[in-house]
């Protein structure tokens, strides 16, 4: 069986991530620095942000700047997260200037250009991560609960409850401690 091109190895990665690949992702499928560099002078690929690059041939897509944000911290862990995550669902008419990502407590970083986005640390487990268009983004539930603590309106956390996204929830699950909790925030 012949080696697949590093430009096709690439490409399998970036079918997944709307055309974007990472540096980090590049190494682990072996193709070095040098080869990467090349895909890039020869137009193969696109410089889109420290260490992460795109394939110009997709065709550019209203979520794009969302996959950017989870591969920007080159984390792989990272997730959209807090308001982001409630506007990616359509669950609340909250309008963030900033897209949210979390990644985990331990990790820290600083990363040019990030001025568009706001960086929030916290250690989720499995059930508290999903995906929305093939995007690690955190689970409705999840993000309220996130916004409940960021300080997100009260009127937009009721309106994300009263969704059909949180309509699955069970009453023994967090939607009914979620409510509490908001209208205990909302009293205050």
């Amino acid at each position: 069986m012949a080696k697949l091109l590093a430009r096709d190895e690439l490409r399998e990665i970036a079918d997944a991530q709307h055309g974007f690949v990472t540096a980090l992702q590049a190494t682990a499928v072996g193709v070095s620095k040098q080869a990467l560099q090349m895909l890039v002078h020869r137009g193969t690929l696109e410089r889109a942000a420290h260490g992460v690059y795109r394939f110009p041939q997709y065709p550019v897509g209203e979520y794009d700047q969302l996959m950017l944000a989870v591969l920007w911290t080159r984390v792989a862990e990272a997730v959209l997260s807090h308001e982001t995550a409630l506007d990616a669902y359509g669950i609340s008419d909250v309008n963030p200037n900033r897209i949210h990502v979390t990644v985990g407590k331990d990790r820290r970083f600083r990363r040019a250009s990030g001025e568009d986005y706001v960086v929030h640390y916290q250690n989720l487990t499995p059930k508290q991560v999903g995906w929305w268009q093939e995007i690690p983004t955190v689970t409705p539930a999840t993000a309220i609960e996130q916004c409940l603590v960021y300080g997100t309106p009260t009127h937009l956390l009721r309106q994300a409850l009263g969704t059909r996204a949180c309509a699955g929830l069970s009453e023994d699950s967090s939607a009914h401690a979620l409510a509490e909790a908001l209208e205990a925030r909302h009293d205050r």
